[in-house]
């Protein structure tokens, strides 16, 4: 039973060789390798992810006790760094594609919110020469479209550290979704394309952005809100074709926040809350770095480096499915946190009870072949 629910075991059920086989297949890579293939490759990196390697040369010494068979570091740096990272960008998508949506929601929107935002990971100038940013340092960037309700990422797009959010933004827009970003993706002209294709948003905007024209709508005098108007953005210079909401509100820190949005039914205190939201896609930024291994980069060129982050991401997606999959089966007093759980599976220690609910799950996925989501 230990052995069934150990990382490299629930890795592999999820996302299964033939399955990578055909996205290999698709990209015309030619996968030469006999024994250290694209799907072993795909292992030692979840691993090296899940486990925190420091590096190629620690992951080879320790691949036999997470059930891998033994290589040599520079096999494992070269496949690494040959490897084109487009194939890792079609496992996650694969990945995200068995997901079910939820259907139910806290709040009566008109859709799910999508979470904007991007982190960057930085080492030093020298490592990644063609990846400069500011000063001695070198950097890449990931934008993140973030799923509010799955708590996942469902897009993303990799870029070097100095290129600007908010065009990669537009490419991460969905019309499913309501929109959620933070300053950097606040843009007068955006605002404008976002309502003529029916994209709703909510967005913060600059606190120096004029606001003309302004009608004033009632609010709750109780609430945290200070503001709820319509107007036009910007100056004589740049301001937008339509007319935006704008809601103020102060912060849990006093600080007041303004966010433009094309939501005009929605209660003021709904869009605050909307906006609030957004705080989660910074915690799983947060999460992934620390537990995930992310800042840590072992190699140095562009196939190295990007097929780390992804394969980082991968892990993610797996770990919140298999820890929320299998939470409902066990008992509340036997309850763990996902940052526990990760612990204990890392060290094989999961309790009998958990255990016993990530075999059903795991079981339930290959006997039924069901999405892995839902």
């Amino acid at each position: 039973m230990s052995n069934s629910t150990t990382f490299t075991t629930i890795m592999q059920t999820v996302l299964k060789e033939d399955e990578v086989k055909e996205i290999v297949k698709s990209t015309g890579y030619l996968d030469t390798g006999r024994k250290f293939t694209v799907y072993m490759l795909f292992q030692f990196l979840a691993n090296a992810a899940f486990g925190k390697w420091s590096g190629y040369r620690a992951g080879v010494d320790i691949a036999a006790s997470c059930g891998l068979p033994t290589v040599d570091r520079t096999t494992f740096s070269k496949k690494a760094s040959s490897v084109p990272f487009d194939i890792f960008k079609r496992m996650f998508d694969l990945l995200i594609s068995k997901c079910n949506r939820k259907t139910r929601r806290k709040l009566q929107l008109p859709s799910d919110l999508l979470l904007i935002h991007s982190t960057t990971v930085t080492v030093g100038k020298a490592r990644l020469p063609w990846a400069t940013y500011h000063g001695e340092r070198s950097g890449v960037k990931l934008h993140v479209a973030f799923d509010a309700t799955l708590e996942i990422p469902v897009q993303f797009r990799e870029t070097i550290g100095t290129v600007h959010d908010g065009p990669i933004g537009e490419k991460l827009a969905h019309s499913n979704y309501i929109l959620v970003q933070d300053r950097a993706y606040s843009k007068v002209s955006r605002f404008d394309e976002y309502s003529q294709r029916a994209q709703f948003f909510v967005t913060r905007i600059k606190n120096n952005l004029e606001l003309t024209d302004s009608i004033a709508s009632a609010f709750e005098e109780n609430s945290n809100i200070t503001c709820d108007i319509t107007c036009k953005l910007g100056s004589v210079n740049c301001r937008s074709k339509k007319r935006f909401r704008v809601v103020s509100f102060q912060d849990t820190n006093g600080n007041e926040i303004r966010v433009a949005t094309n939501l005009y039914g929605t209660p003021a205190e709904e869009i605050a809350e909307m906006y609030k939201a957004r705080w989660a896609v910074e915690s799983f930024f947060r999460w992934i770095k620390q537990n995930l291994n992310v800042p840590t980069l072992f190699g140095t060129t562009q196939n190295a480096v990007y097929n780390q982050l992804f394969t980082a991401l991968i892990t993610y997606v797996v770990i919140k499915w298999i820890y929320e999959s299998a939470k409902p089966l066990v008992l509340p007093c036997k309850s763990l946190s996902i940052k526990r759980f990760v612990r204990l599976l890392l060290l094989r220690d999961l309790p009998l009870e958990w255990k016993l609910a990530l075999l059903s799950c795991l079981e339930k996925y290959q006997v039924n072949k069901i999405p892995i989501f839902g």
